[in-house]
């Protein structure tokens, strides 16, 4: 158990996407008192940014059990297991009737910029862990408050920490500029829907080789069915994209294993140009378009195009945690025990080992980050993956070390699971084409 000048305290959780909520569940299920501090205007604010496409693992494997619990106590009813929701239908059908459920115990707004030790800094060692978390808020209207804590749990994400696109983890010479002049636009943009008009009839690049990738290539794809001026290039730094493709029709997930069948059509048919090996330089301005300066399997290579759309992949930002003794994995920033069964080299998300609290712990006692950001760089994360992990942190606070230690979790192996979607595997889909007679239907990744 926590020591007693600490047992009045909230347990602060930093983010109200799915993983911080259940996190709350969680810690409210086991008698304590959460606290969730979330930097945007409403909860799941980095899901409502790509809120238009669709999941590819159905509702059974993206509700939390205590959240679940919770809601059908307040008269919820769960939504059909084998549907696959779109990121906005997670948010209204699960995360803000959740919100509802959990209470004032959500701050919106309220953007967490340090942790620290109650007046004590990373050096001091006397009475470490008796000593309340402090964790300062830059509230949306400018002022700053200290909040004290018993515990935190860090749930924010990596979806403000985009990869850069140059060589070497670096911008490349240019980068900031293109992005500040609108030729690199966001992940995961509406290629069919609101954001139509940027990219029809246009020279469209797509960077990267993840599921995050393969969804924009789709949108793409059916924009220029539809378009037929849009012409669509896919630059990867490997030398093949048979890893994208994933299992197709052998993958658990028939959503994801489509994704790869469809994409490799494209590829084959010619609708998408591919540029493979293709290492970025530097970009610039070429008469009003953005000229991208690249090595190729052949030589160096220019590609002029219209618009970039980034799928590179995140990395955690861990400036607010400057504070904190953290003992983070050298190669992927995930907690130093978890980094070696997650190493996207070696494992993808259906083989990675349960894991809970032990292997999520610090030197600094109490403290863990959890969710997509748990995993650093790695890409290989599914949203159960957060869910068992905030469960047994639950059950850790709440003194229950055998429950904390009693780890599952069922998760479809087959199938590639890498990508780039803020470090998650469920990575959005796009929508197939409208069917005859019927309804649109979907896939994902």
């Amino acid at each position: 158990m926590l020591e007693t000048t600490t047992q009045n305290l909230p347990v602060v959780i930093i983010g109200a996407g799915p993983v911080g909520l259940a996190a709350a569940a969680h810690i409210h299920e086991r008698g304590l008192t959460p606290l969730v501090l979330e930097a945007g205007e409403t909860i799941g604010h980095a899901v409502r940014k790509w809120g238009h496409t669709r999941l590819f693992s159905p509702w059974r494997f993206n509700i939390d059990s205590a959240a679940g619990r919770l809601l059908e106590s307040n008269g919820w009813q769960t939504p059909d297991a084998d549907a696959l929701p779109t990121g906005h239908e997670l948010i209204d059908n699960y995360l803000s009737p959740l919100a509802t459920a959990l209470g004032d115990v959500i701050r919106t707004g309220s953007h967490v910029v340090a942790v620290s030790r109650e007046g004590i800094d990373k050096t001091r060692s006397a009475n470490r862990d008796a000593t309340p978390f402090l964790v300062r808020i830059a509230d949306s209207d400018g002022s700053s408050e200290d909040v004290l804590a018993r515990s935190v749990i860090d749930a924010s994400g990596t979806w403000e920490q985009p990869n850069p696109l140059g060589r070497s983890g670096l911008p490349a010479p240019g980068e900031t500029e293109a992005i500040a002049a609108g030729s690199i636009v966001k992940p995961l943009p509406a290629v069919i829907g609101a954001d139509r008009d940027r990219f029809a009839g246009r020279h469209v690049l797509v960077v990267g080789a993840g599921h995050s990738a393969a969804n924009t290539l789709l949108d793409l794809g059916e924009l220029a069915r539809e378009e037929p001026t849009t012409r669509i290039s896919w630059a990867v730094r490997s030398a093949d994209v048979s890893s994208v493709y994933g299992g197709e029709g052998n993958d658990e997930l028939a959503a994801r294993g489509a994704l790869g069948t469809r994409l490799r059509r494209l590829v084959e048919t010619g609708v998408i140009d591919i540029h493979t090996s293709f290492v970025i330089n530097r970009f610039d301005n070429a008469n009003g378009r953005l000229r991208v300066s690249a090595a190729g399997p052949t030589g160096d290579e220019d590609l002029d195009v219209d618009v970039l759309v980034p799928a590179t992949g995140f990395r955690p930002d861990l400036s607010i945690l400057s504070e904190l003794r953290l003992d983070l994995d050298p190669a992927v920033e995930a907690p130093s025990q978890l980094g070696p069964l997650i190493d996207p080299e070696f494992h993808n998300c259906g083989n990675v080992a349960p894991h809970g609290e032990r292997l999520l712990s610090h030197p600094e006692a109490n403290f863990y980050i959890v969710g997509m950001k748990s995993y650093g760089r790695a890409p290989t994360f599914l949203m159960a993956t957060g869910y068992e992990q905030v469960r047994s942190i639950a059950a850790a606070l709440a003194g229950d070390r055998a429950a904390a230690d009693d780890v599952h979790l069922d998760l479809p192996e087959t199938g590639v699971c890498t990508t780039d979607l803020g470090g998650s595997c469920e990575a959005p889909a796009a929508p197939q084409p409208v069917t005859i007679g019927g309804p649109p239907s979907s896939t994902c990744c």
